[in-house]
């Protein structure tokens, strides 16, 4: 196994086969691609990850980044890594011809990422950043902004981030207190602190543009009294040189137990006489505007997790084949020869749990990546607006199973090399630790279940939400025409319906006024309806690979076959757990919300 980044016979299949990502080149922005070049730029993708990013994996984990008079120093490594990312045009891999980019399918351009993402996060961490923030500026921003400050960026040579967060107010965006203040010449003077900015200071660009929430004098209190800025680390001239240093200050770098290779940032908007910035859109709606960048981010802190956990799952396959140690239960004599883990039914049932949560988050990061083009290029305005509910509905989702469940599939990788899986020389601990920050980035999985069970489904009158069960009820029943399979479609059947009942009864009470009520285990509403979702997603991969036995697949059976068993696993073991969350989530207990802070 020359690189543990993914196997290329389940993304081919997930691409190909699954989510048949060919379809996508009928619309007209894809014309111009094939299979071949779409592989392609997968092939110069995985290339990238394993000989320019996974190299430093390690290094930039032992030697973080550092602060030092006032700047910050870093490994060689990355700046050389980032800089054949833009060469070879990997960087802006969805972005359009015109604008240097590959202009990529969105499920094929996620992968180019996810696989740089896989070999070291740290480091994509830089370009991924910029190109929401690119992204964010051309869907929000005027013509002009877009030019002058999207277009360096989706070259590489500005970087960009998003800077929300600050000391006092956390999550808690309604309380931020930065300011700007209008200026004669229609700029923006901004006063403030920001804090846990991702990658926002480094020597790696010309320039860096911050995305900046802040508060116009005249702001109603909250999340509505919010606007969004784009504030430059250096000006720009209007010639597009670089003129002075900004008024933004690096008070100090953040060290993390993971993402190691990402500076985490203090920084200081206005010490002097205030940072120059430039409303993005309209006054007071900048968090609105926002969404657009932390939406895409969220996608993104999901295929993290994924490859993050398919990564460490794959070492630990290698390790299992390789490392003999004991004997079978029914092997007596100490003399006969010992075997590997894997013949071990434990090691067994662990790799199968990993493969099972990985490869499920793939499918439904990139059942994701399909709905985005959808919504952008779906034949009809009805097919669009549906796209664009389900992924709206998905996105929590998306976030945040891969998140818990990709992490755990880390924590069983840590447990398959034993003793050697928490030293420093093998590389799950540190996967893990990388993991470990994708359930509070953008969000965390407590504020992701609110937005799911508060928000989304019920937006639209529940429209999106019956939609994406009407469809999972279709899969059941092609299903149930398989004889394999008929039990899985069982199993998912009955969770269903549990979290339908769930559903129905947690918003009874919230129609009747008891929100607080009925929002109290949104976490674990969050969790059942992903492994609903999940549990779909993997049948639909067995009915596939069914087809594959039968010959009507492009690869082996034995790897059709471990597609099946895996569906099995996932309906056995981990869908009846959805019914059990599903009575709790039904009977709207309330055990944790009447705890008392003077009861614990």
């Amino acid at each position: 196994m020359a690189q543990k980044i993914i196997n290329t016979q389940d993304l081919a299949f997930q691409l190909f086969e699954l989510h048949e990502v060919e379809q996508t080149l009928g619309y007209d922005r894809y014309v111009e691609h094939n299979r071949e070049t779409l592989q392609a730029a997968l092939d110069l993708a995985l290339k990238v990850a394993a000989e320019e990013f996974a190299p430093h994996a390690r290094l930039v984990d032992e030697d973080e980044p550092r602060f030092e008079n006032g700047r910050v120093e870093m490994r060689p490594e990355v700046k050389k890594a980032l800089d054949v990312l833009r060469d070879t045009g990997l960087m802006a891999a969805g972005q359009d011809f015109e604008r240097g980019g590959m202009q990529l399918p969105a499920a094929v351009a996620q992968m180019c990422v996810g696989l740089l993402k896989g070999a070291n996060v740290g480091t994509q961490g830089y370009a991924g950043l910029t190109i929401a923030a690119a992204n964010l500026i051309k869907a929000q921003g005027n013509e002009y902004q877009q030019k002058k400050y999207a277009e360096p960026m989706m070259a590489g040579r500005f970087f960009g981030t998003m800077c929300l967060t600050e000391p006092h107010s956390g999550s808690s965006l309604g309380d931020l207190r930065t300011r700007a203040e209008p200026q004669d010449d229609g700029s923006y003077r901004l006063f403030g602190n920001k804090i846990f900015i991702s990658a926002g200071d480094h020597e790696l660009s010309e320039n860096i543009i911050h995305m900046v929430l802040a508060r116009l004098p005249d702001a109603p209190p909250g999340v509505k009294g919010i606007s969004l800025f784009i504030v430059p680390k250096i000006l720009v001239n209007e010639d597009g040189s670089l003129g002075e240093r900004n008024d933004v200050a690096l008070a100090g770098l953040i060290h993390k137990m993971g993402y190691r290779g990402t500076t985490s940032t203090m920084l200081n908007f206005g010490e002097k006489s205030g940072a120059v910035g430039y409303l993005v859109g309209e006054p007071n709606n900048g968090l609105a505007a926002m969404f657009h960048m932390m939406n895409e981010a969220r996608i993104g802190v999901g295929l993290g997790s994924v490859m993050l956990g398919y990564t460490g799952y794959l070492h630990a396959l290698e390790y299992a084949r390789d490392r003999k140690q004991g004997r079978p239960v029914g092997e007596k004599d100490p003399n006969t020869p010992q075997v590997p883990l894997i013949r071990h039914a434990d090691i067994r049932r662990m790799l199968l749990t990993q493969k099972a949560y990985v490869e499920g988050g793939l499918a439904l990061c990139l059942q994701g990546a399909t709905l985005v083009d959808e919504k952008k290029h779906g034949a009809t305005e009805e097919q669009r607006q549906l796209a664009a509910g389900l992924l709206d509905l998905l996105t929590p989702v998306i976030k945040s199973w891969p998140s818990q469940f990709c992490l755990e599939a880390n924590s069983l990788a840590i447990q398959v090399h034993g003793g050697y899986g928490y030293t420093r020389e093998y590389p799950v601990e540190q996967f893990y630790r990388d993991n470990r920050l994708n359930p509070i980035h953008e969000g965390t999985h407590g504020i992701q279940g609110i937005d799911l069970l508060g928000r989304k489904v019920s937006m639209a009158g529940g429209r999106y939400y019956e939609e994406l069960m009407d469809r999972i009820e279709a899969t059941i029943g092609k299903a149930r025409d398989v004889e394999r399979l008929a039990l899985c479609a069982d199993h998912l059947d009955r969770a269903v319906k549990s979290l339908a009942t769930a559903t129905d009864a947690i918003n009874a009470e919230k129609a009747n006024g008891n929100v607080e009520k009925a929002l109290a285990n949104a976490s674990l509403y969050l969790e059942a309806f992903g492994h609903t979702v999940v549990g779909w997603l993997w049948l639909r991969q067995a009915l596939k690979a069914v087809a594959g036995l039968e010959g009507n697949g492009e690869q082996t059976a034995e790897f059709y076959e471990g597609k099946v068993k895996a569906c099995e696993y996932f309906a056995r073991y981990e869908l009846p757990k959805v019914l059990s969350l599903s009575g709790l989530l039904s009977a709207v207990d309330t055990t944790a919300l009447g705890m008392q802070d003077s009861e614990f």
